[in-house]
């Protein structure tokens, strides 16, 4: 800043800044690179590469440029190791930079940050668009996806027949199992037309009907290579078409509309072949395992049935030998019903005894009954007299101590009861003051006194 400083004094041509507003070119290029950079924003920038270098440290070195004018650019490797192609001189690319200035050259240049060809962004935001109005109708739901076949006799490829990627699915087929038929629907892949004959050859191998699953395959290519396969009529293609469809369309990292459309995604047309054809191998071994399961199950099934042979071999005897022992079994029953019998018979007559017994021991004697109740009668006349003596008694005494308790008869010895004006009992002379006039009870009659004088209790029972 403080190089700042010094060049805005000399550039207001101060004469008292003449002699000491000298800079040095390192600190003229540092002020010229804050400038800019404070200036300028991250920027999308469009033009053509030119002069293009990947050096060994990894980094991109080239020149973007257009018909007036041209600017150096960098693109370190840790921003363009992300790129999924590799830039060439007359690309036409756009690019995401930050304005800087190299010091060291004292050069102006781009650092860019990251780099889509030039159409690109337009291209995915159609793509976007497009994906995301078909899966709103459900063209992508799971629901209505297809199953793939477990063993298909017969593959249909959709692709070119020049392409590459064909090759590699006919390789794969006759690997896994070249016992599988393969018909192939030759179509155009890239460019004007390509997605109206894709989506006819879909058509056409629905109405044909003569394969069981559908490979649709193109090798790996930039967006613009693949756009024949984000077209909406091959999507609808697709889903109209009645049998399982495999998408193989580019490389790993490539999606296309088709792939959402399709009954399965397979990374790359290899991995479509093999998701398509069931291993030989894998076959073999299955049937191996299915063919020694089923030996073992007939063993076992077979072993088990003369199990049973052996078990109703020993239940199946001779009809003499059976009548012999259920003759047998009769004649120990008979024997157990005379037995039965025999002892029910005892069982009752015993009974019956018991009855008779009881039945004479129950029958009314009139004298034993009669003398019984005159023995009763004179116990409850003597109960009677013994309980009447004893109530009497007991009222007696019961009365006599009434009567010893009876107010009435302590008023008859002399006391009096002595009240108050409010009827209450007087007990001490603490309770009446000279004046009072109070009631006196006796055993006949009252009087009504008024007090002259009190005396304690304690000199009337010294005078006592």
């Amino acid at each position: 800043m403080h190089e700042d400083r010094e060049l805005a004094r000399e550039s207001t041509g101060s004469p008292s800044a003449a002699g000491s507003a000298i800079l040095t070119v390192s600190a003229l290029n540092r002020s010229v690179r804050d400038l800019l950079e404070h200036r300028y924003p991250p920027l999308w920038i469009s033009g053509e590469i030119s002069n293009f270098t990947a050096a060994r440290s990894g980094h991109h070195y080239f020149v973007l440029k257009d018909a007036q004018s041209q600017v150096r650019c960098v693109m370190f490797k840790h921003r363009n190791q992300y790129l999924s192609w590799k830039p060439r001189d007359g690309a036409h690319v756009e690019v995401h930079a930050l304005v800087t200035f190299y010091e060291p050259r004292g050069e102006f240049q781009l650092t860019v940050e990251s780099m889509r060809q030039a159409g690109v962004g337009a291209l995915f935001e159609q793509f976007v668009r497009l994906r995301d109005r078909l899966e709103k109708e459900g063209l992508f739901s799971n629901e209505i996806k297809r199953p793939l076949p477990a063993w298909p006799r017969t593959i249909g490829i959709v692709t070119s027949p020049k392409a590459a990627a064909l090759r590699d699915i006919l390789t794969t087929l006759h690997r896994r199992n070249p016992g599988i038929n393969v018909v192939i629907y030759p179509v155009t892949v890239q460019g004007e037309g390509s997605a109206a004959e894709i989506a006819r050859a879909l058509q056409n191998a629905g109405s044909r009907a003569e394969c069981e699953v559908l490979i649709l395959a193109r090798g790996g290519g930039s967006i613009e290579d693949l756009w024949s396969f984000n077209d909406e009529q091959v999507a609808r293609a697709i889903r109209a078409c009645p049998i399982p469809v495999i998408s193989g369309v580019g490389h790993e990292t490539d999606f296309t509309i088709a792939d959402f459309a399709s009954d399965r995604r397979a990374p790359t047309p290899t991995a479509a072949a093999e998701i398509a054809s069931p291993d030989r191998e894998d076959a073999k071994r299955m049937v191996r395992a299915l063919a020694h399961r089923m030996q073992q199950r007939m063993i076992r099934e077979v072993e088990w049935r003369m199990q049973r042979l052996d078990g109703l071999t020993r239940r199946l005897e001779h009809p003499r030998r059976r009548l012999e022992g259920r003759l047998a079994n009769l004649s120990n029953l008979q024997g157990r019903l005379n037995l039965a019998l025999k002892k029910g018979i005892e069982s009752r007559y015993w009974r019956l005894g018991a009855v008779l017994h009881r039945a004479r021991a129950a029958m009314p004697r009139p004298g034993e009954y009669r003398t019984a109740t005159d023995s009763l009668s004179m116990r409850l006349r003597a109960a009677t007299h013994s309980r009447w003596s004893t109530l009497t008694s007991r009222i007696d005494r019961l009365r006599s101590n009434l009567d010893h308790l009876n107010p009435q008869r302590v008023l008859e010895r002399g006391y009096s009861v002595t009240r108050t004006v409010t009827g209450s009992v007087v007990v001490s002379s603490h309770q009446l003051k000279q004046g009072d006039l109070v009631s006196v009870t006796f055993a006949k009659g009252s009087a009504k006194t008024l007090i002259e004088s009190t005396t304690p209790g304690s000199e009337i029972e010294r005078a006592v």
